[in-house]
């Protein structure tokens, strides 16, 4: 056991449920891609801070993702059921689950820190 920091390690969650840890750097997608066979049955746990809105679009055929507000306001835009829902973060631990499948974007209201626990396998992104 080795103490970290989530906003420089972010940890994988195999199939198994056993944890590796792989530094957040310009490679990280590239490496989990090749390292852990396309992200196959794997999450990722992520902490991003946000000061701006996001570029894009994203979606996650292979499960819910859970988005935790660590710090700031961000609401997410969610297409669910052909409508765009949002849902406003804005007290530090507020959450939100994507339901899989639902294309998702945020937006922010200030500088945001936000906490991912995201299926990774087979997300795909679009432009806003």
């Amino acid at each position: 056991m080795s103490l970290q920091n989530i906003l420089q390690t972010f940890a994988v969650i195999n199939p198994n449920k056993q944890v590796s840890t792989e530094i957040a750097d310009s490679s990280l997608y590239q490496r989990l891609n090749e390292d852990y066979n396309s992200f196959k049955g794997c999450e990722l746990v992520s902490c991003y801070t946000f000061d701006k809105d996001w570029d894009s679009w994203e979606i996650h055929p292979a499960g819910d993702e859970l988005v935790i507000l660590m710090s700031g306001r961000v609401t997410f835009v969610i297409e669910f059921d052909g409508a765009a829902r949002e849902i406003c973060l804005s007290t530090p631990g507020d959450y939100a689950v994507v339901p899989k499948g639902c294309w998702h974007t945020a937006r922010l209201n200030e500088s945001s820190t936000v906490l991912f626990i995201t299926p990774g396998e087979g997300t795909q992104h679009r432009s806003a």
